[in-house]
């Protein structure tokens, strides 16, 4: 029997490519730095902001920008994908360009909310357009490829990020990812060819409608949104425990009385649709797709701690020296490139912080050496704490007697001595291996894989992803902690490459021809909840387990253990709902059947 033979790929397929490498290169060059520049202090730059914050920016946010494809798949289905690539990057640039300026966390999460409206469009476009540029021939190739594009920006950007940081300022890492997104407006506007749509010509209304169909009606949104954001509050402290256990009872209870006074009024079940959305009973949609979409939001949530959480915990907790010691055995020019200090900030840090704790009593406290030793990680440098005591206490003499210029002397010393002792590997250096090891493998993984359904690589991947977590854990005070968290990095690369390309692949073998960009839209809701439980089970787990307890290892071990529960999680899926969702598949082939019949 042969092998069916792919279709080649058309030209809009590169072209999306091409501009997703760009779109990537700007979103984690920024992305992978985020959580180290929202606590470095406002002395070197950043927002000077604690954990609580870090998971409040980083969840809430980029909920959003997951959340917004829900809308913007329908309507680029509606309008065309040229108009809205064109505006996604009208209001990218300018985002990226003044985020660098925004110093408190109102107007950062305001100018960080444009990115997030401006990806949010661009995302389900131009995965979109890989599905419609494909077919049942190379549709696991095509997205295989597409995964190891996204990742060739993910490796460039933060290993660009960090050497742009600490020559040119934190300002300069905002700005090099406005140049990368307006750089997307040259193949957007000259190379890109709409690909067919079978929905341009629907009214919006009817696109509205579409939408609910997939996810829920209007009764069930306004049960799940507030339910939402009373859980960000609660989380950002501006609500107590007891209020919020009383709206979410009120919200439930509310919910249900409702439903039963709306049973009351309808008499036939066809008069469900038919009536205003207020007199409708809460309805889910596509039943299966939302299980499956709520499964993949436990897959998100793990997964997105290696942007949220690996950086903070590697800058605290795990000493890369090792990994220094390395680079420079294999090439002291990439151990130089990779692992720089700037020597004058260094020294201006030490020198303000001699300053502010200058006698050996205010040294010695534990707050002083925990300011300390955190100043200094965020210049990538991990100093043992009686070098700090020995070292403060000698320019700090020299402040006290007014000698400032052998004070500045004695700082430029140490941070020369400390740069050369005591320097590390920036954690966004490290998290370019997982982008690195895509680019190389992602082609003959995606091969490999492309024999097996999706179900079961998800669960095989969620798995690897989980364990993953675990050996992160275990890279906390050993000798090689450095080496250690950069082969758990490489083992999450391996779970990524085989669960995120069928997890799209899945939700495209089943999209209909006229709702492919909602379809992928509503993809990245499993995105948007993994992303919102990421950021606001980060925030809890690092400052209680990590900070409090001094334990980071039941921290990683808990968020495994959730990547465990969520491969049971599909495979009841796949026991219970798959064949619903093979009958969907069957369903978008047979119209297709039917039409190269009567062509004929």
């Amino acid at each position: 029997m042969s092998q069916t033979k792919r279709s080649p790929f058309q030209q809009a397929f590169y072209v999306a490519n091409t501009m997703e490498i760009f779109e990537r290169l700007a979103w984690y060059g920024m992305y992978t730095l985020l959580a180290s520049y929202i606590m470095t202090p406002t002395t070197q730059g950043g927002l000077g902001l604690g954990n609580t914050e870090r998971g409040l920016i980083m969840g809430v946010v980029p909920f959003f920008l997951y959340l917004f494809p829900v809308v913007s798949g329908a309507l680029a289905d509606r309008f065309g994908y040229r108009k809205m690539f064109l505006l996604s990057f009208t209001l990218m640039a300018p985002g990226y360009y003044f985020l660098g300026y925004a110093k408190d966390l109102g107007s950062f999460m305001s100018i960080f909310m444009l990115i997030a409206l401006g990806a949010g469009i661009f995302k389900p476009v131009v995965t979109a357009t890989i599905s419609r540029t494909t077919d049942d021939t190379n549709r696991g190739l095509g997205f295989g490829i597409f995964y190891m594009m996204v990742n060739v920006g993910g490796f460039l950007g933060p290993l660009l990020a960090p050497i742009i940081q600490k020559n040119y300022g934190w300002q300069a890492v905002f700005v090099f990812a406005c140049i990368w997104i307006s750089v997307n407006f040259i193949p957007a506007l000259f190379f890109y060819k709409e690909p067919e749509r079978h929905g341009k010509n629907k009214p919006l209304k009817q696109v509205f409608h579409e939408m609910q169909q997939v996810l829920g009606n209007m009764r069930l949104a306004l049960l799940v949104v507030p339910l939402l954001i009373i859980l960000v509050a609660f989380y950002a402290g501006y609500i107590g425990g007891e209020f919020t256990l009383i709206a979410t009872v009120l919200l439930i209870v509310g919910a249900i009385i409702w439903d039963l006074s709306v049973a009351k009024l309808l008499t036939k079940p066809s008069q469900q649709g038919v009536l205003p959305w207020y007199l409708q009973k809460m309805t889910i949609g596509n039943k299966p797709f939302m299980a499956y979409l709520l499964i993949l939001s436990g897959f998100w949530t793990v997964y997105f701690q290696i942007f949220i959480t690996l950086p903070v915990y590697i800058r605290d907790f795990v000493d890369t020296s090792d990994l220094v010691s390395l680079l420079y055995t294999v090439s002291p020019w990439v151990h130089d490139v990779l692992t720089s200090v700037n020597i004058d900030t260094l020294s201006s840090e030490i020198m303000r912080l001699a300053g502010k704790f200058n006698d050996i009593d205010a040294l010695q406290a534990q707050a002083a050496l925990k300011e300390i030793t955190s100043t200094m990680a965020a210049l990538d440098v991990r100093i043992p704490e009686q070098e700090i005591l020995n070292s403060f206490g000698q320019i700090a003499l020299s402040i006290n007697a007014n000698d400032i210029t052998s004070a500045q002397g004695l700082s430029q010393t140490v941070a020369e001595q400390w740069s050369d002792k005591y320097r590390q590997v920036n954690p966004a250096t490290i998290l370019s291996l997982d982008f690195l090891m895509i680019i190389i493998f992602q082609i003959l993984i995606s091969r490999f894989i492309d024999k097996f359904s999706p179900l079961p690589a998800l669960i095989v991947g969620t798995a690897i992803l989980s364990l993953s977590m675990l050996m992160q854990g275990f890279a906390h005070g050993v000798i090689f902690g450095g080496l250690l968290v950069s082969c758990s990095v490489i083992v999450f690369a391996v779970g990524e490459m085989t669960a995120t390309p069928k997890s799209q692949e899945y939700v495209a073998s089943f999209a209909p021809k006229d709702k492919a960009a909602m379809f992928m839209g509503y993809y990245f809701v499993s995105m948007a909840l993994g992303s919102l439980f990421a950021g606001l089970l980060s925030g809890w787990l690092y400052s209680y387990f990590a900070v409090e307890l001094n334990k980071p290892e039941l921290m990683w071990a808990i968020i495994a253990c959730l990547g465990f529960v969520t491969c049971l999680a599909f495979y009841l899926f796949n026991k219970h709902f798959v064949s619903d969702i093979k009958q969907q598949q069957l369903a978008q082939k047979e119209p297709s059947a039917e039409q190269s019949t009567s062509t004929a």
